[in-house]
């Protein structure tokens, strides 16, 4: 199993936000901790807006920080919200043409996996995950810290 980006994003942004919670963080300084293009970081951050996870500011002085407190964003919370479906085997699908779904035992294993995964997550928040500003280093990886 592979998170899509979005998910993957979504938990790196909000542990940015997570590491700096008394000030607002810019896309700009979200890009210079994660680099990917501003489109994918600027959908992360409206997603997570739109669910309730960030709260953003627009304009000059704009930004975003968490809407809610560490320990209330349960990390099973976020990933269902940004993963699309968990369709991990074909027949788990509405478009399925397996030929032996109605015979197999295949899925209600994969769904049980699955559920196992999504308790586990459910059972850690954000706060379980928190970083110091100083974790996040530049992507070149030497040592000029982003956090101010």
């Amino acid at each position: 199993m592979r998170l899509t980006m979005l998910s993957d994003y979504a938990l790196r942004v909000l542990m940015y936000a997570a590491a700096n919670p008394d000030r607002l963080v810019t896309i700009d300084e979200t890009l210079k901790a994660f680099p990917v293009s501003r489109g994918h970081i600027m959908k992360v951050v409206l997603t997570l807006g739109q669910a309730g996870f960030l709260r953003s500011q627009r304009g000059r002085a704009g930004g975003f920080t968490l809407a809610r407190p560490p320990g209330d964003i349960k990390l099973g919370d976020v990933l269902r919200l940004t993963e699309p479906d968990y369709q991990m085997v074909e027949c788990l699908g509405p478009q399925s043409t397996c030929t032996i779904t109605r015979a197999c035992k295949l899925p209600v294993i994969v769904q049980a996996a699955l559920a196992a995964f999504l308790a586990v997550m459910d059972q850690h928040s954000l706060a379980d995950v928190m970083l110091q500003p100083a974790d996040f280093l530049s992507p070149s990886g030497n040592d000029r810290r982003l956090a101010p």
